[in-house]
């Protein structure tokens, strides 16, 4: 079975200053566990919103691209291009 693996840039509803970008194989429902509250570092900012999301069919490229975001010339890139 093919798996289609995603980078997905949230903004929380409450706090649009809090921003987080994960990676996962299963985005409705990694969204879904992020508004319930699952997910140590964005339960206190839920609900959230999703941004933008990118997909790989590699799991390497999305994790490479992932960590690629969470640095400084990713964020740079991320904010020009990525978030609304």
């Amino acid at each position: 079975m093919f798996v289609m693996h995603y980078v997905y840039l949230i903004r929380s509803k409450i706090s649009p200053d809090q921003t987080y970008i994960g990676d996962t194989d299963d985005l409705k429902a990694r969204i879904k566990a992020r508004n319930n509250g699952q997910g140590g570092t964005t339960a206190k900012s839920k609900p959230w919103k999703l941004e933008t999301y990118l997909a790989f069919s590699g799991k390497k490229q999305a994790l490479d691209f992932e960590a690629y975001l969470k640095s400084g010339s990713g964020h740079a890139f991320a904010r020009k291009r990525l978030w609304s």
